[in-house]
C-alpha cells in the first residue's frame, strides 16, 4: 500500500467511525424514555433481560468498532485481542438476537414447546458452526491479522486477510438458511391468521402483524449483513469496505433494540386487558380480544 493510498484509508476510517458513533449514540438517547418506561420502571422478564443485553451489549461493540482503527491509536499487539474480541462479541450479539426471534414465534404459534425444542434444536448446528468460524477466520493469525501502518503525519492498524471469501461464504450458508426457516414459519402463521380472521370479519391481530414484518426486515437486513461480512473478506476497494463495516457495526445493534421496543410501544397503546402485564406472557395472542370499560366495570369482547 503507498502513502497517498493509506492516507486516504485513515480518512475513511475516521469518516465512518464519526458516522458510526454519530448514528448509535442518537439511537441510544432517541430510545432511552422508551427503555426507562417499558424496561426499568416495569419487573424484568426473560424479555426485558435479553433487551438489555443486545441494547447495551451491542452498544459496547458499535463504539469499540468506531474507536478503533484510527479515531483512537491502539498498538498492533493489542488491537489483534480487540479485533478478535469483537468477532467474537458480533457472533454472541447475533445468537441472542436469533433467540429473541425464536421467542417470538413461540409467541406466535401458541406457546408451542414442541416449536420451541425444534426451533433450539436447528439453532445449536448455527451456534458450533459460529463458533468454528470464529476460531477458523479470526482467531489464527495464518488466516487473519492486523498491520500497523506509518506514514509521516499519522500511523494505524488495518486488517489484513489472508485467505479468499470462500470460507466466510461457506460459513454463511447455513445462518442464511436457518433465516429463511424462520420467515417461512412467520409467513404461514401470517397466511393462516388472516384466513380465520376473515372469515369472523375481524381485522388482524396487531401483534401478530407487526412480529411477522419485524422478521421480514430482520431477515433482509442479515442477510445484506452476510454478503457485507463476505465482502470483507476479498479484496475490495477501500470506499467498499469502508461502507460495508459502516452497515455491519451500526445495524445489526440498531434493529434489534428497536424491535423488541416497538412490540412494547405497540402493546402499551392498545385497548387490550392485558395491556398491563409484559407482552412476552403472550396471552394478547392467545387469548380472545377483550377491552376494558372502567367506567362500567365490565368487560365485552
Amino acid at each position: 500500500m503507498s502513502e497517498q493510498e493509506a492516507v486516504a484509508a485513515l480518512h475513511w476510517n475516521n469518516n465512518i467511525s464519526v458516522a458510526t458513533i454519530t448514528l448509535i449514540c442518537y439511537e441510544y438517547f432517541l430510545l432511552l424514555d422508551k427503555e426507562v418506561m417499558y424496561v426499568w420502571k416495569r419487573p424484568w422478564s426473560l424479555m426485558s433481560c435479553l433487551y438489555l443485553i443486545v441494547r447495551y451489549f451491542g452498544l459496547f461493540l458499535a463504539l469499540l468498532w468506531g474507536c478503533w482503527g484510527g479515531l483512537l491509536y491502539m498498538p498492533q499487539s493489542v488491537s489483534y485481542d480487540l479485533v478478535v474480541l469483537m468477532e467474537w462479541g458480533f457472533s454472541v450479539y447475533f445468537c441472542f438476537a436469533e433467540v429473541i426471534l425464536i421467542w417470538r414465534l413461540y409467541a406466535l404459534y401458541n406457546r408451542s414447546k414442541l416449536l420451541l425444542y425444534v426451533l433450539l434444536g436447528l439453532f445449536i448446528p448455527i451456534v458450533v458452526v459460529l463458533v468454528w468460524a470464529n476460531i477458523f477466520l479470526y482467531s489464527r493469525p495464518s488466516a487473519f491479522s492486523v498491520i500497523e501502518i506509518i506514514t509521516p503525519d499519522a500511523k494505524y492498524c488495518t486488517l489484513s486477510f489472508k485467505m479468499g471469501p470462500m470460507p466466510a461464504i461457506y460459513t454463511s450458508i447455513p445462518i442464511v438458511c436457518y433465516e429463511i426457516f424462520l420467515l417461512v414459519l412467520a409467513a404461514a402463521k401470517l397466511v393462516k391468521h388472516l384466513k380465520d380472521r376473515k372469515k369472523l370479519n375481524a381485522r388482524p391481530n396487531a401483534y401478530v402483524l407487526a412480529i411477522v414484518h419485524h422478521h421480514f426486515v430482520y431477515f433482509f437486513l442479515n442477510l445484506l449483513n452476510q454478503i457485507f461480512l463476505v465482502v470483507l473478506w476479498d479484496h475490495v476497494s477501500t470506499p467498499a469496505m469502508s461502507l460495508s463495516e459502516l452497515f455491519n457495526d451500526t445495524v445489526p445493534f440498531i434493529l434489534t433494540p428497536r424491535l423488541i421496543i416497538s412490540i412494547w410501544d405497540t402493546h402499551a397503546h392498545d385497548k387490550c386487558v392485558y395491556v398491563s402485564t409484559k407482552f412476552e406472557d403472550c396471552r394478547c395472542l392467545t387469548s380472545p380480544r377483550e377491552f376494558e370499560r372502567h367506567e362500567m366495570g365490565t368487560r365485552v369482547v
